[in-house]
């Protein structure tokens, strides 16, 4: 990550010295973009925070691991839909959701539309990308995950 970093300052500073006028317009309109969003994304951090903190693993582990494994994916494909978490809190919590019995094909369906599907990001994409776009995103984000689901089973042996 600490590579990334250092490119993209590489890169400012390469612009900067290519043209201060752009390089200054840049960050005061990437800081006036920040701001805006500011408040819907913190409204968001404190929505997730809560549903986090008052949810537990054991009664997560409980509604992915049903005998049904279709009925599983789609509960888990729709509450990776509507919760919002970084993926270094997602990826741990699986990993104890593994060992809780779910299986990798719900927990693929889980982690890949809590990545790629966002119900409660909804406002604030619609206000940059439009209602129609926001929409066409959120629903390929969501048959692609349940694509990776079914192709996670099959790898691991869990559909046939």
């Amino acid at each position: 990550m600490w590579f990334l970093y250092l490119l993209t300052f590489a890169a400012f500073i390469a612009s900067f010295f290519a043209d201060r006028k752009k390089s200054v317009l840049a960050i005061k309109v990437a800081f006036n973009m920040f701001i805006e969003m500011l408040p819907a994304f913190i409204v968001m951090i404190i929505f997730v925070s809560s549903a986090v903190y008052f949810t537990s693993g054991f009664a997560i582990a409980d509604l992915f691991s049903g005998k049904n494994k279709i009925l599983s994916v789609l509960i888990a494909s729709c509450v990776g839909s509507i919760t919002l978490m970084p993926g270094f809190i997602a990826f741990p919590l699986c990993g104890i959701l593994l060992k809780q019995g779910v299986p990798y094909m719900v927990l693929s369906a889980f982690t890949t539309t809590l990545m790629m599907v966002g119900i409660l990001t909804f406002p604030l994409e619609k206000m940059y990308f439009g209602t129609k776009v926001t929409i066409l995103r959120n629903i390929a984000g969501f048959i692609i995950a349940i694509i990776i689901a079914v192709v996670t089973g099959i790898f691991f042996g869990e559909v046939f």
